[in-house]
């Protein structure tokens, strides 16, 4: 079984200065994966645990930041098999429709049953890439996936959390799931894992793909901070409560 995982490469958060302009200076943040990633990731290592000839590859997609030896290692010893990475300076900063489009034209010479993406990234959080790959690529694909119940070489059976109800989904393959964060726990890998991503493949994807600008991204900004109103309801009686809605309310218009 041939497994793919999405992993982004973002700049690391406590890093980020933010100019009194409100634009962000990440010169100086370290790569590193997304969070949200690392929980994908660990799905697939878990489920190449219950299945003997599972194959896990890494597929990521990015500028400058895929170059760093560090956080590539540190993608291979989280148990992945191989990673693939596709790399161009315009790919730095990409929007969803873009990220999918290389996404799903990467994938289609590489083989898969299975694609594992997490709900989102650590640094847009839009939640699209994983659904419009799967779109694009023509299979099943679900997303908010917090459980995997059983895999074979046929299907995937999956839980999902609706608002009231818990959702058991019965997938054949090959298809794309998204995962929460509700999943796992990503393991810390230990030194021998360090020590032997050293020795994993790490290929080149080449991509003719040039980003289309179906949306464009003007600039990115920290929102103004502003004081605390200090306003304070106590008590739980209807009259309190309608107090604490109407200041809701004001605060929000």
């Amino acid at each position: 079984m041939n497994i793919l995982v999405g992993c982004k490469v973002v700049p690391e958060e406590q890093d980020i200065l933010v100019d009194s302009s409100g634009s962000l200076d990440i010169s100086k943040s370290n790569p590193k994966i997304s969070q949200f990633d690392l929980n994908a990731l660990q799905a697939a290592v878990d489920i190449k645990d219950l299945v003997a000839d599972a194959n896990v590859k890494v597929v990521s997609i990015g500028g400058k930041y895929l170059e760093n030896t560090k956080v590539r290692k540190d993608i291979l010893s989280r148990g992945a098999d191989e990673l693939n990475v596709v790399t161009k300076d315009e790919f730095e900063n990409l929007l969803s429709h873009n990220t999918s489009e290389i996404f799903a034209d990467a994938v289609k010479t590489m083989g898969y049953d299975l694609i594992i993406c997490a709900d989102g990234s650590s640094d847009f959080f839009a939640g699209q890439v994983g659904m419009r790959t799967g779109a694009l690529l023509n299979i099943p694909s679900v997303n908010g996936v917090s459980k995997i119940l059983s895999v074979d070489s046929s299907k995937i059976v999956v839980q999902r959390e609706l608002e009231s109800e818990v959702e058991e989904l019965e997938i054949p393959l090959p298809a794309l799931i998204c995962v929460s964060t509700d999943i796992n726990t990503p393991v810390i890998p230990g030194m021998k894992a360090i020590l032997a991503a050293a020795k994993k493949p790490i290929n080149n994807v080449a991509s003719q793909y040039e980003p289309c600008e179906l949306v464009k991204l003007e600039e990115i900004k920290a929102p103004k901070k502003k004081d605390r109103l200090k306003t304070i309801v106590e008590g739980d009686s209807d009259d309190k409560i309608a107090e604490f809605v109407a200041n809701f309310k004001k605060a929000l218009n």
